[in-house]
């Protein structure tokens, strides 16, 4: 198979990453960031804030990330390389908006690996007391830190096992959870899709605000554009198929869950401040071991695996960035032996250590960081959406309207709709951060290091059809 090593030539760059990433590796990355069984944690907001209807938050919240999805994959053909948005939107319509694309959706990727060390080692210290939250908190960063700063191969073998390990306590529940049901415990309705008295337009979509969180970690597929071995093809087909079969195993725990939920209108009127909705619905349908096995099992999936993939999602895009000299240059090293962003991973298990340890010393620690990182990445996709618009149309030309303006139209709009509906905190909090990122912009410019991406000439149509040698 030939890789395609001169893609990033033609843009200006050298190969530094190694291309070791197949198709499978790229789906099992995008499953594992995503987390199989993320619902399990926050499966009472949801519940609680769409009025019951979980799964159709889940399944509004897939079918707008499909058209997510994509536009991605329009752009990642385009602009075969790591940083994501950062690239795409940057390349896609200007520099200066594709820094600020990419540092909306560093709000993401930053806080990701912060929220879910924080979250799996608050539920390990409930299960095992004795070891506290910090010490939980620095044995899940060192032990990702120490499987990225060994090569992608490497991570990529450490994702196949734990995703294998997700998918047999998922396979669990949904046999033992549907047992129960036939056997008369709980009820069968399909009030968790649709229900009539709870209904409306601005429930659902604020519900889908919340949902998203689970969906996020399918684009990161995008930041391994230089460490696949199929490019840019590759990419579009893996973030498609994890996107998709992460929405319907969490519309299928999630539905059974909620036929089991032992008080769903308490859930409704009083949320799940401890969150453990979900473990009680499984309490229901099988006693304390199910529910102590989802329950460690959602630990561990957000403490390892998952924050391991988000380390590895966010030290590409600081990587990208500092090379195109937007940040500072040492983030932009590679190790000759590992062919990995070293200084950049190190730089993101310090922060997410700093970030997790501030948080954990907070009462609303863990909603905070849940509410900044929805509304940098919807922000980003829509940035993302605009970007196809802008660059097919506007300046290639495409006589593709339905791939190039109709499908990104309609995935802004819904996006549009869910960060409209989003908690206020979080979009107060959101747009100071993209205020900070136009002040480093303005100081950027005032330093003279303007915004300057490489190779754009590379992305432009050949003057004629015609193949060389006819």
């Amino acid at each position: 198979m030939a890789y395609p090593v001169d893609e990033l030539q033609r843009f200006g760059y050298q190969q530094e990453l190694r291309r070791a990433l197949r198709f499978r590796d790229l789906l099992a990355y995008g499953l594992i960031f995503m987390v199989p069984i993320a619902p399990m944690a926050i499966f009472g907001a949801v519940f609680s804030v769409s009025g019951g209807m979980v799964v159709m938050a889940y399944a509004i919240g897939m079918v707008a990330l499909v058209f997510t999805a994509f536009s991605y994959s329009q752009m990642v053909k385009a602009f075969p390389l790591s940083g994501s948005v950062y690239n795409y939107v940057g390349r896609g319509i200007g520099a200066p908006v594709g820094f600020l694309a990419g540092w909306a959706v560093m709000l993401d990727y930053i806080l990701v690996p912060s929220l879910l060390y924080l979250v799996a080692s608050v539920a390990m210290n409930a299960t095992v007391p004795a070891v506290p939250v910090w010490l939980w908190l620095v044995g899940f960063v060192a032990a990702n830190t120490i499987i990225n700063s060994r090569g992608i191969k490497m991570t990529a073998t450490a994702t196949w096992i734990m995703l294998v390990g997700e998918l047999l306590v998922l396979l669990t529940f949904l046999s033992v959870g549907a047992w129960a049901l036939l056997s008369g415990r709980g009820h069968w309705t399909w009030e968790p899709l649709y229900n009539p008295h709870t209904f409306g337009w601005s429930i659902v979509l604020a519900a889908t605000a919340v949902a998203v969180l689970s969906f996020l970690g399918f684009d990161g597929i995008s930041m391994l554009s230089e460490e696949s071995r199929g490019g840019s093809k590759a990419i579009g087909r893996a973030m498609a198929g994890a996107l998709l079969l992460a929405g319907l195993l969490f519309i299928a725990q999630t539905w059974v869950a909620a036929m089991l939920t032992p008080d769903p209108a308490a859930v409704i009127a009083s949320g799940d401040p401890d969150g453990t909705a979900f473990y009680d619905a499984a309490r229901v349908a099988a006693g304390p071991w199910l529910a102590t096995l989802c329950a460690v099992a959602t630990a561990i999936a957000w403490g390892l695996p998952d924050s391991m993939v988000a380390q590895v999602a966010i030290s590409r895009l600081l990587y990208a960035m500092a090379r195109d000299k937007q940040l500072p240059g040492f983030l932009a090293r590679v190790s000759r032996k590992h062919n990995v962003p070293t200084n950049a991973i190190l730089v993101v298990a310090v922060l997410s250590l700093g970030l997790g340890l501030y948080m954990a010393s907070r009462d609303d620690g863990i909603t905070l960081l849940a509410s900044l990182i929805n509304f940098g990445a919807l922000c980003a996709f829509l940035a993302l959406h605009v970007s196809v618009v802008i660059w097919y149309v506007l300046r290639q030309r495409s006589r593709n309207l339905l791939a190039h303006l109709v499908m990104p139209a309609i995935g802004a709009t819904i996006l549009g709709l869910v960060v409209w509906n989003a908690n206020v905190a979080a979009q107060r909090l959101g747009f100071v951060w993209i205020g900070l990122g136009v002040l480093v912009l303005i100081g950027l410019y005032l330093a003279g290091r303007r915004p300057v991406l490489s190779g754009l000439e590379a992305a432009q149509p050949a003057p004629t059809r015609v193949p060389e040698g006819v």
